[in-house]
Formats: structure tokens, sequence, C-alpha cells
């Protein structure tokens, strides 16, 4: 079984699946590019640790490493922490019931912090200084997990192919002009399963139903690989749309191979709207005081270190995530995004329609 790493010199040589000090293009969410296990360390803890605070998280960065550890040196509180995909910690928990030592979960996406809240692995935050700092929208209605930072589903696209009109509306993607344009992953990935869930929610089932068939009619092949995949199909011809995060497109262009920032440079990024005046599809990082968490005192001045101007910068710098609280400076390279406007949709949704998500995506076939 997986141990706990602690915050140390040993601990930041723990093996993961998307760090490094130079961003990988892998992802970090419920399903990912890499593998879902991480390395193990030699130290265990029980719960219930006194000065400590213990971690679960579904991202797999190196500057988290070094997060911890500021946030160590700050308060004196011990961070201990296991690293791997969402679905394989959601199953630990499962399977350490009581006995489990989180306190915290941190999660890519809103779908994926409700499986953990659907088991019954959470349990509301108190009430604290997070509800003032960020929006309302960013905050689950019974606190069972709050907004850290936000990432945006759009597409990158080949301008010498297709114009920003074509990609100017989600709607566009099911045109005909675009039959064997489109590259995207799998449906099962949680975040095309968000994405469907909102579509729902904004355009009812019927409407998203004929969505995702015409998509699948306009793909240039079967979904495959990761969204940073996706782009470099586009730079290498293979089709013209590729529906991707933000962030993926974002570390392209930073990247250190010249051949993935020339891949970068030969696409544009939009954000399609579900409408007029209905906001583009913003989803989060998030975290989540796990149901049996010991070291309540503890997790809560993490989370409220996470809001802060440090704890922000420390929390997207390398991921090139978009930081919640206002005032804060966004990493490099974020300036080449255009400017959006958040959906209205409550996150939960994302949760609460995912069976009937992948339902649609199933009857459209895409795989």
């Amino acid at each position: 079984m997986k141990t706990i790493a602690s915050v140390s010199f040993t601990a930041l040589l723990v093996a993961c699946s998307d760090g490094g000090t130079a961003p990988t293009a892998s992802d970090d969410g419920m399903q990912s590019d890499a593998t879902e296990e991480s390395g193990d360390t030699a130290e265990n803890i029980e719960a219930g640790s006194d000065g400590t605070l213990n971690i679960y998280s579904a991202r797999h960065y190196d500057s988290d490493k070094l997060m911890y550890e500021a946030f160590e040196d700050q308060t004196g509180i011990r961070v201990r922490f296991r690293e791997a995909g969402a679905n394989q910690l959601l199953e630990t928990m499962r399977a350490e019931g009581e006995n489990s030592p989180a306190d915290l979960i941190i999660a890519s996406d809103a779908g994926a912090l409700w499986r953990f809240k659907d088991a019954g692995l959470t349990q509301p935050l108190p009430e604290g200084e997070f509800e003032q700092l960020i929006p309302e929208r960013l905050i689950e209605p019974g606190r069972q997990w709050v907004g850290l930072a936000r990432r945006i589903r759009g597409v990158a696209y080949d301008p010498e192919r297709i114009s920003p009109v074509q990609v100017d509306e989600w709607q566009d993607l099911a045109d005909p002009s675009l039959e064997g344009e489109i590259c995207v992953r799998s449906s099962t990935n949680i975040y095309n399963l968000s994405l469907m869930a909102e579509m729902i929610e904004k355009w009812g089932a019927e409407e998203a139903q004929s969505w995702a068939d015409a998509v699948v009619a306009n793909m240039a092949r079967t979904p495959q690989g990761g969204d940073t995949d996706q782009v470099e199909a586009v730079a290498a011809g293979l089709c013209s749309v590729a529906i991707t995060n933000h962030y993926y497109w974002v570390r392209m262009t930073q990247s250190g191979s010249n051949a993935t920032r020339e891949a970068a440079a030969a696409t544009q990024i939009a954000f399609p709207s579900f409408g007029e005046g209905e906001g583009i599809h913003v989803n989060i990082t998030g975290v989540a005081m796990a149901a049996n968490a010991q070291n309540r005192d503890e997790a809560m001045q993490f989370v409220d270190y996470l809001l802060s101007a440090d704890g922000q910068h420390r929390l997207v710098d390398e991921t090139k995530e978009i930081p919640v609280i206002e005032d804060v400076t966004w990493p490099q390279g974020l300036d080449a995004i255009p400017e959006f406007e958040d959906s209205d949709t409550p996150l939960d949704t994302f949760g609460e329609r995912q069976s009937e998500a992948q339902r649609i995506y199933d009857e459209a076939g895409w795989n």
C-alpha cells in the first residue's frame, strides 16, 4: 500500500506523473495522460497526528511540494502528502474507511471533487474568510469544496484553415463544414464529461445529444491521447480544430522544446461560448475537507494559505491555471489567452450530470 510522503528533501524525490521544473504536457485530473501511480516514501503516518496536515492530491507538480514547504515554514505545521490519480485516491480512501489519515483532498475539475462528495468522503468546510475572497460560484453550495484556480476548456485551431467565427460557439463544432476536422480525447475523460454536463444544463439533453452526434461525425480520427496530443495533431495537419484546456496550450508556448513551441505557434486558442450571453466553460482545481479529517484547524490554515497571494502564485505559476483571487499576478504566458466571461452554471452540476453526459457520449459513439 502506498505511504504518505512528508515534505522534506527525500519527499522531493518522489516520482510524480506530471512534475518537473518545466511542466510536462500530461494531465493532472481524473484520467492522466501519464500513469496515475506515484512513488512511495519510507514513512507511514496515522490519522490524528498533532501539528500535521495530511493531503491527498491528484496534482503532480514539483511546485506543489515547494508550496507545501513554504506553508511549513510559515506555520510550523508539518505537511505530508499522497499523490495519485483522483480515481486511485478515491478508491484508496474507500478502502481506508474511517481510518483514512486524509485531511484535505485536492483535485482538478469540479466533476472529480463531486465524485469524492458523492462517495461520502468529504465534509462541509467550516465557515471562513474564503467565502468573502472568491466568487460564490467557486464554492460548493454545501461548502463541500472550494475552488482554488480556474481552468478553461476551449479549442486550439489552425488559423490558415479555420476562421474565428467557426469556433465562436460550441454549437459551431457541430457544423458539417468541419467534417473530418476535429481532434479530441476520450469521452470518459473528466474534462469532457464536465463540458457535456454543462451543455446538458444549458441546452437540455436532446440538443446536447445532437451536438455530440455531429461532433463525432466531424472527427478526424478516433479519440485518443491527451489534450496536448490534439494540439500537436492540428499543427501536423491531421485536423484543424482541437478541444483542449487552456493551460496545455499555454505550457506548449512556454516549452523548452522548439518543436513543441512551434506546434503551439501554428495554432490559436479560442474559448467558445454556449451561445450569446451564456459565457464559457470555466472549471476549477479545488480542495475538499476529508470526511474523517483529524486536523481540521491545520487544514483550514492551509486553505487560507492557498487563497493568499503567495499561495495562489505557487499554485498556478507552473500549471498556468488562472488565479481565483483578484489582484494576483497571472502566470507568464497567460497574456496570450483572449478575454473571457465565466458561465453562471453551478459547478456542482458538472458532477450531478456526469452519468447522463457519459450516456450521451456513448450513444453518439464517442469512444
